[in-house]
C-alpha cells in the first residue's frame, strides 16, 4: 500500500492489496475497496460502499454520501461499484434510499468529470458517461451505453444497451437499445451504427435492426401496432428480440422518433 500521511482512513475500512491513497483523501468506517485501486487526493468515500479491484477515483470525487432524496431517513443503504471503473474529478455517487437497497455500478465504466449517479441507479458494464452527465434516481443504464456531456436523465428512465445520447439532451423517456438519440426532449434518430460495428454485431443483425427501427419509429404506427407488424423473420434475430422485449417492458414510454 501507498497511503499519503495526510489521508484519513478509518481503522474499520477494509482495503485490498496494492492500493494507492493520495493526500487528504477520507475513507470511512464501512468502506471496502478491492486491490489495485488508486484513490487520488481529496476524495471522500463513505457510507456502506464497496468498490471493486482496479478502480481509479480522481481528485475531489465524493462516493457513498447519503442519497439526495427527502424520503431518506437514515435507513441502512448501500453502494456497490464493480471492478476497473474510472471515476474522474468531482463525480458524485449516492447509495439507495429504501432500507437494504443498493445503487449498483458494474465493471469497466468511465465516468467523466462532474458526472452524477443518484440513489437506486443501476449502471451496467463498459458504459461511458461524459462530463456533467446526470442520472436521477432509479435510472437504469444497460451495457456499453454512451451518454454525452451535460445530458440529464429523468427518474426511472431506462437507457438501452449500445445506445448513444448526444450532448445536452433532456431524457424523459426510455432510450431504445442500439439507438442514436439527441434533443430536447431526446428523440430517436436511428441506429448507433458506429457502436454496433465496434461490437462486431453481424451485418445480418444490423440489417434486421434497421428494418425493425423503420417499422417502429418511421411507419407512423403506434408502438403496439408497430410491434405487431414485425414479422417472424425479424423476431428470430437475437438483437431484434432484445429490442422488442425492452420496448414491451417500458414503463415511462419510449423516446419518439425525430420525425414525429
Amino acid at each position: 500500500m501507498q497511503i499519503h500521511p495526510s489521508a484519513i482512513i478509518s481503522k474499520k475500512a477494509k482495503l485490498g492489496e496494492d492500493i494507492i491513497v493520495g493526500p487528504y483523501a477520507i475513507i470511512g468506517d464501512d468502506v471496502v475497496i478491492g486491490g489495485g485501486a488508486k484513490i487520488h487526493s481529496h476524495c471522500v468515500i463513505e457510507g456502506d460502499t464497496t468498490i471493486g479491484s482496479g478502480c481509479e477515483i480522481f481528485t475531489g470525487a465524493i462516493v457513498g454520501s447519503r442519497p439526495q432524496d427527502l424520503k431518506y431517513k437514515g435507513e441502512k443503504v448501500y453502494l456497490k461499484i464493480g471492478d476497473n471503473n474510472i471515476i474522474r474529478e468531482y463525480c458524485t455517487f449516492n447509495p439507495a434510499t429504501e432500507d437494504g437497497a443498493k445503487t449498483v455500478v458494474g465493471n469497466g465504466n468511465l465516468f467523466m468529470a462532474y458526472s452524477h449517479v443518484a440513489h437506486d441507479c443501476v449502471v451496467g458494464n463498459n458504459c461511458v458517461i461524459a462530463n456533467n452527465g446526470t442520472l436521477a434516481g432509479h435510472v437504469t443504464v444497460e451495457d456499453r451505453a454512451v451518454i454525452g456531456g451535460l445530458v440529464a436523465i429523468h427518474q426511472f428512465v431506462r437507457v438501452g444497451k449500445l445506445s448513444i445520447i448526444g450532448g445536452c439532451s433532456k431524457v424523459v423517456q426510455d432510450i431504445p437499445p442500439y439507438s442514436t438519440c439527441d434533443g430536447h426532449p431526446a428523440r430517436v434518430y436511428g441506429l448507433n451504427l458506429v457502436g454496433l460495428r465496434r461490437e462486431k454485431i453481424s451485418k445480418e443483425s444490423i440489417k434486421a435492426l434497421d428494418q425493425a427501427f423503420r417499422i417502429i419509429f418511421n411507419s407512423g404506427l403506434s408502438p403496439k401496432h408497430a410491434l405487431e407488424q414485425i414479422g417472424k423473420g425479424l423476431l428470430s434475430n437475437p438483437e431484434v428480440s432484445y429490442l422488442l422485449n425492452f420496448i414491451k417492458k417500458s414503463e415511462r414510454g419510449l423516446a419518439h422518433s425525430c420525425r414525429a
